[in-house]
């Protein structure tokens, strides 16, 4: 089984077992992984049974999969919605063995953290190149910083060990400019033995946004796997 098909088992297991009810809210993530649970959800809704379901979306890009689905779109602020969701649906860039997450290969995970830190049960969707024992053994931990701040920032990050590089744009000249108008850069941090100390000393640093760093957040991954099988992974 190819990953595209694995991650396609993750997300509609993650449909299937937690977007179940008429008015649920649901918080929907960024990336191409999330693009199969909101297949899903179409699909359900287009059947009848869960009428009523709303989403809040973390990108543009998010959004726009969802209305070509005609899965209705509004946002935390909404008085039905009122900042809290029954689920939110996301993937991830990397998760260690205590179901702790690196996001934002996207772009997305300040308003990620925002939808996903919303909702009463976060449901992860991954395929299993994304495992890994610690944090950091794959993945960079992206860190969204407004502009004015980026020479300060990158220092500071050079301080504490860090190899920052600013992401640059792909078919556009320059850097990556996220939803909300910032920079990203790529913290090659090596192996984060504390997840939950790393994301503070991060969003310490004066001008950062948010990082990618999602500690004890997700309640169950669902990964897909090559063998045609989904290994679940719960919070205790």
């Amino acid at each position: 089984m190819s990953i595209e098909e694995a991650k396609k088992l993750a997300g509609y297991a993650a449909v299937d077992n937690h977007v179940t009810r008429p008015g649920m809210r649901v918080g929907i993530g960024s990336g191409s992984t999330i693009a199969y649970s909101v297949e899903r959800i179409g699909e359900k809704l287009k059947r009848g049974g869960i009428e009523g379901v709303v989403a809040v979306c973390t990108s543009y890009q998010s959004t726009l999969l969802c209305r070509a689905k005609g899965i209705p779109v509004t946002t935390l602020d909404d008085p039905l919605v009122d900042g809290s969701l029954d689920v939110a649906i996301d993937g991830a860039d990397e998760f260690d063995t205590g179901l702790n997450l690196i996001k934002g290969g996207g772009g997305a995970h300040t308003q990620e953290k925002i939808v996903d830190g919303a909702a009463k049960l976060f449901v992860v969707i991954v395929d299993e190149k994304k495992q890994s024992k610690k944090l950091g053994e794959k993945w960079a931990v992206p860190v969204e910083v407004i502009p004015a701040a980026l020479t300060v920032v990158m220092k500071r990050l050079v301080s504490l060990g860090a190899k920052p590089e600013l992401r640059m744009g792909v078919k556009k000249m320059g850097p990556v400019i996220t939803d909300n108008g910032n920079f990203i850069i790529d913290a090659k941090l090596g192996i984060i033995d504390d997840p939950t100390a790393m994301e503070k000393v991060l969003n310490g640093i004066t001008g950062v946004v948010e990082n990618g760093i999602f500690p004890n957040m997700a309640s169950i991954i669902y990964m897909g796997k090559s063998d045609g099988s989904i290994e679940v992974f719960k919070r205790t």
